[in-house]
């Protein structure tokens, strides 16, 4: 089957830590709330420590419109996923000897915080030396779910085309959608959890030619796409004349914890198996209250989602970057032959994507 072969991340380069966002929040929203205090308890809560930003701070004091930060959009994705995919098929962790993009059959690029025509994808292999004839998959809107689902489709391709070397390359720039005038709860919790990240992830078929130096890589078995009926409200893109408006519900970690428990044991019970089978668990961390909610549903032990942790605290919520930040973390650590995994990530729609792993 299918592998993960090696990932690459690009953390931008500005770092803001947790305490300056608070007195920046402090500042902008501060007569907005009546109950601000209590509200900013959100930032501690959250467990971040620092995130990465495409911008530096003081970019965010100003105004910008739509044409201009989704032009800062088009400009930093190109620059930070060329990084990310010279970071991934250069990586020496996991390569042997690189691979050159000349040699990538097909380019999923899944992003939602900002548009382009041609995709991101085009330019960038305008600038790195891909092959003409690369098969190019933008995917756009999948929100936090848009890892997992890459990472999903790259493999179906991978079964198609054994032979095949693929890229799932995701780009999310959440700070470039801030509202400064939009005085809504979810824009405060957003602007306590989201942040930037760029990933890069190569994915070979059976028969392709790409050598690990791991000894044992996580292989496709199979994946699952849930869509839940109705809730389209659950959070995504309010799209008005300023730019993207976040959504994000407050009841995101109730659902998860009546729905996601019988939407996995589904996907699991194809395979005769139950979590009890799973030894890792490479989850979206969404915030510290969707990864209580995983242990809750799932009845998991906090060790299961150490990794997820680690990236949430260090890097925030990517949207769809997070997840591969998480199965970079995993991918680094001794994993025996045999291992079972699922990559698990939850988006707008109200929407969940699973992939199940076996290490061999």
């Amino acid at each position: 089957m299918p592998k993960i072969m090696s990932v690459g991340i690009c953390p931008p380069e500005h770092i803001i830590t947790q305490e300056t966002v608070v007195s920046f929040a402090k500042e902008l929203f501060g007569g907005a709330f009546k109950d601000m205090k209590r509200l900013l308890q959100v930032f501690e809560n959250g467990q971040i420590k620092k995130r990465h930003f495409a911008k530096d701070l003081s970019w965010f004091e100003c105004d910008h419109s739509f044409e201009e930060k989704n032009n800062t959009y088009i400009e930093c994705a190109v620059e930070y996923g060329c990084e990310a995919i010279r970071n991934c098929l250069h990586n020496s962790c996991y390569l042997h000897e690189p691979v050159s993009s000349e040699d990538i059959d097909a380019f999923f690029f899944i992003s939602s915080t900002g548009m382009a025509t041609p995709t991101i994808d085009a330019k960038i292999m305008n600038i790195l030396p891909f092959s003409p004839h690369t098969k190019r998959i933008p995917i756009w809107g999948l929100g936090c779910a848009g890892g997992a689902a890459g990472l999903s489709r790259a493999f179906e391709y991978c079964k198609a085309f054994p032979k095949a070397k693929v890229l799932v390359l995701a780009v999310e720039l959440c700070s470039l959608t801030f509202q400064r005038n939009d005085t809504s709860k979810s824009n405060l919790i957003g602007t306590s959890l989201f942040a930037d990240g760029i990933a890069c992830v190569l994915i070979a078929g059976d028969e392709a030619d790409a050598i690990s130096k791991l000894s044992a890589l996580p292989h496709y078995v199979d994946s699952q796409s849930t869509l839940m009926k109705n809730a389209e409200d659950v959070m995504g893109w309010d799209i008005r004349n300023e730019g993207l408006f976040v959504i994000f519900s407050k009841d995101i970690p109730t659902i998860i914890k009546s729905w996601l428990r019988p939407t996995i044991a589904g996907f699991l019970q194809k395979h005769n198996m139950t979590m009890q089978h799973i030894q890792h668990f490479i989850a979206h961390p969404g915030g510290k209250k969707v990864l209580e909610a995983y242990h809750e549903a799932l009845g998991m032990e906090e060790d299961m989602t150490a990794e997820a942790l680690q990236v949430l605290q260090e890097y925030g919520n990517m949207s769809s970057v997070t997840v591969l930040y998480v199965l970079d973390q995993c991918m680094k650590k001794h994993i025996k032959k045999g291992d079972m995994g699922v990559a698990a990530a939850l988006g707008p729609g109200f929407s969940s994507e699973f992939v199940l792993l076996r290490w061999e």
